[in-house]
């Protein structure tokens, strides 16, 4: 995983604060290949289902955070939905790494 201890940190706390404690975020992509290099940070949010309201904006509200603690680059953040059968949410269920 191609992530620091601190930048995984970010991601937790952006992650709790945004979708509260019962929210799940698994890494994929690029990221996750330690023989790669560069690539942005794609990330998939799991939130508990009370937090499931209000998606957009608490998309937009995390990536601010992310933003803040990391700085400039570009991350892609999947919000996952009940009963959600897009191929993105299996494919990072499947290749990805959880962070929380």
């Amino acid at each position: 995983m191609r992530l620091t201890a601190d930048q995984v940190q970010a991601i937790r706390q952006a992650a709790a604060h945004t979708f509260g404690d019962g929210a799940a975020v698994w890494l994929f992509g690029s990221r996750v290949d330690d023989s790669k290099k560069g690539g942005d940070i794609d990330l998939l949010v799991r939130p508990q289902a009370l937090a499931a309201a209000e998606p957009f904006a608490k998309k937009i509200r995390m990536l601010t955070l992310l933003e803040r603690t990391l700085g400039e680059r570009k991350i892609d953040l999947v919000i996952e939905q009940p009963g959600d059968a897009r191929p993105i949410v299996s494919v990072a269920h499947a290749t990805g790494i959880q962070l929380l």
